[in-house]
Formats: structure tokens, C-alpha cells, sequence
């Protein structure tokens, strides 16, 4: 963390100067330390391999040392800290001197409050993300600027929970442009890689100007709410078998009956996996099973079959409409699928069935003279007599 350990000032270059440098004792883990006293006019500052020193004063930065050296700040021939010295050269100048640690640090992160993914098929669905990440120091004076002045961080604890958030973040507007890009919830398991290389490609804009580089992202994991991982894994499994949704639910009612063999249904179900049947047998056989147990809930598509639930106005399988199409004046309801249909249409518009044309109407006869009478005629044309 930060810390403001007294650290023993150590000799002194004119009367009241301290040599001041980070002690190995207090670095630890520890991104940042502020020396517990100002700077000032004559003091030496002692920079190592992987530190800088940051002086800052009146909500800004004046300059950093980045260079392994010790710098005595009485030299106007140190050139990276000439303008430091004309800025502390007057009476009573003084700045505060931050010491940054430029290793790289190993940080985690997490949502605290889930991102709303809109999927095509599952809706408004709430994620959360979790994964792990390292990063460095990679500017002084904009880490320095934002974190001490603008988000007055006083720890490493403060620096990682703000690292934490802008991760979420960037995460979170990265899954964002990939679902203007096309992807759906159903693919976020298997590009992770991809969000992976995605968000380290965003990155630099993203922390740049918080002085932050973020060199590696893994173990990213994104969890779905349980409903709709088991709609995902459900889809999965029919995927890898070949079968619509009506013909899983059927397989699973096989399996279940098989397991628990009472009555009709589970000695049937369980002669047929005594059998060897199996799971293959239990989807091959959907259809008779459909015919024994009646469709249950809800109501098939007519188009794929698969079972959709009442009021539901589209398939969520093939996106074909659930709801019936107004019957057009005149015409016959197909003898396959019970849609009705436009007058002299040959071929059901829902399922292509043949629509037999209707059979014609036998010719009336003239109640006086007999002769057959077509049409809807009130009198025979042959006598003249009226037809009743």
C-alpha cells in the first residue's frame, strides 16, 4: 500500500538536507510510497533500477526521475531536474515526492453489478464477469495526476479497486461491441480467447491516460444466469444429436420413465433400454411417443416442430409465426395441417400439402320437364317453369 513509514533520512548534503530513497524493508508489495517529508532545496534523491520519483505539488506534477542515479537538487547540471530546481529555488519552495514501483503487478477483478446483454433469443440476459490481469506503471506523472490528485488514492488498496472498476469497464464496453458485431450469449463460451485479445486491444486507450499498462488478461470467465445456462447447455445437447426440441423432451421423458419403471410408460420405457436401446432409441422414437402422452404444454410449431409455449407469438427455433393466419374468404382448410387457405390454391401455403379441388355440384332438375338445370337459376330454361 501507500505507506508513510518514517524512513531514517540518511546523511545530507547541506545544513537540514536529506538523502532520501524507498528502504527494500518497506516496498513489498507496494505500488507507490510518499516520503512522510517535502522535498526541498538542497536534499539528494536516490533513484533505483525499477522506481521513479515523482515531485508533485499544488495538484499537479512538476517532474519525475525515472533514472537510476542519486540526484542532489543544489546541481543546475542535472539536466532532468533543472526545471525542478528553478521551481524550488525560492524561499520556503517545497513539493511532496511520490516513489512509483515500474515492476509489473498481478491484480484480479470482478462485477460488482451485472452487465444487461440484449440476446435475439434469450432477451434481456445479466452477466457477470471475473478474470485476472497484470499491469505496470507505465507514465509516472499521468498515474500520479489521476490516482493522488484526481481520485485522491492513499493506498495500493485504493489504486487496485479503481484498477478493478476500469477493468469491469473496459470489459464490459468490449462485450458491447461484439454484440453490435453479431454475437449472441449462446458464443460467449467459446471466444473467450477472442474477448481476451479484444479487451488487451482496447487497453492502451482505455488506461493510457491513467498512466496504467495493462500487459496480460487471462483466466476471463463470464457466467450466465442458471436458466439460461441450462437453455444454452440444452441447446448444445440437441445440436450435437440432431434433434428438435419436441424429440429432446420426449428422449428425456424416455430416460426419466427407464429410470423410475412403473406403470405403463416406465415398463415400456424400460424394456426399450433393456434392450439396448439407450438414448438413441429414446429420440428415434419421439414421434410415437408424442402420440401416447399428447403434445403437453404449449403448442408445436407447424413448421420445425418444436414445442413452443402458449402465447408465445414466434418459434424460438426457426422464427416461424405461432400465430394462425386469418382464413381467407371461400377457401378449403388443408387436410394436412388445418391452416386454411386462399380459394383455388392448389398447395397448402403453411406445410405444401395437395389441396384436392372440390368436387362439382350435381345439376338440378326441372320439376316439370326434367331437364338439367346449371347454375343457380330461379326458372328452367327448357319450359320456363319455376325451379323451387
Amino acid at each position: 500500500m501507500v505507506t508513510n513509514n518514517p524512513v531514517p533520512a540518511k546523511g545530507g548534503s547541506l545544513i537540514g538536507a536529506t538523502t532520501i530513497n524507498w528502504e527494500d524493508a518497506y516496498k513489498g508489495n507496494n505500488v507507490m510510497w510518499r516520503v512522510p517529508r517535502n522535498i526541498r532545496w538542497g536534499d539528494n534523491v536516490v533513484v533505483r533500477e525499477d522506481e521513479a520519483a515523482v515531485f508533485y505539488r499544488d495538484g499537479k506534477v512538476l517532474a519525475y526521475l525515472d533514472k537510476p542515479d542519486r540526484y542532489a537538487l543544489t546541481s543546475m547540471n542535472a539536466r532532468l531536474v533543472g526545471g525542478l530546481i528553478q521551481a524550488l529555488s525560492g524561499v520556503r519552495q517545497e513539493a511532496e515526492v511520490y516513489y512509483l514501483q515500474r515492476r509489473i503487478f498481478d491484480g484480479k477483478f470482478g462485477s460488482a453489478e451485472p452487465y444487461v446483454f440484449r440476446d435475439p433469443d434469450f432477451g434481456l440476459v445479466s452477466l457477470r464477469v471475473f478474470g485476472s490481469y497484470r499491469w505496470r506503471v507505465g507514465a509516472p506523472d499521468n498515474f500520479i495526476n489521476q490516482f493522488v490528485g484526481t481520485f485522491g488514492a492513499a493506498t495500493h488498496a485504493d489504486v487496485e479497486s479503481r484498477l478493478r472498476d476500469q477493468m469491469v469497464l473496459l470489459v464490459y464496453n468490449t462485450l458491447g461491441k461484439l454484440k453490435d458485431q453479431g454475437t449472441r450469449v449462446t458464443d460467449l463460451a467459446t471466444q473467450l480467447t477472442t474477448i481476451e485479445q479484444a479487451v488487451l486491444g482496447f487497453a492502451p486507450q482505455h488506461f493510457g491516460p491513467l498512466g496504467i499498462e495493462i500487459n496480460q488478461l487471462q483466466g476471463i470467465s463470464i457466467n450466465l444466469p442458471d436458466e439460461v445456462q441450462k437453455a444454452v447447455n440444452t441447446r448444445s445437447e440437441m445440436g450435437v444429436l440432431g434433434v428438435n426440441y419436441m424429440q429432446y423432451q420426449a428422449g428425456q421423458a424416455m430416460t426419466t420413465a427407464a429410470a423410475n419403471p412403473t406403470g405403463a410408460a416406465g415398463a415400456f420405457a424400460g424394456a426399450g433400454v433393456g434392450l439396448g436401446a439407450g438414448m438413441g432409441m429414446g429420440y428415434g422414437m419421439a414421434g410415437q411417443m408424442q402420440g401416447m402422452y399428447g403434445p403437453g404444454p404449449g403448442q408445436p410449431c407447424p413448421k420445425c416442430g418444436t414445442l413452443v409455449q402458449p402465447g408465445v407469438r414466434f418459434c424460438p427455433q426457426c422464427g416461424n409465426s405461432m400465430v394462425p393466419a386469418a382464413p381467407a374468404a371461400g377457401g378449403p382448410p388443408c387436410p394436412k395441417c388445418g391452416q386454411p387457405t386462399a380459394p383455388g390454391a392448389k398447395f397448402c401455403p403453411n406445410c405444401g400439402a395437395t389441396i384436392a379441388p372440390p368436387a362439382p355440384a350435381a345439376p338440378r332438375k326441372c320439376p316439370k320437364c326434367s331437364a338439367d338445370v346449371a347454375g343457380a337459376g330461379k326458372f328452367c330454361p327448357n319450359c320456363g317453369a319455376p325451379l323451387g
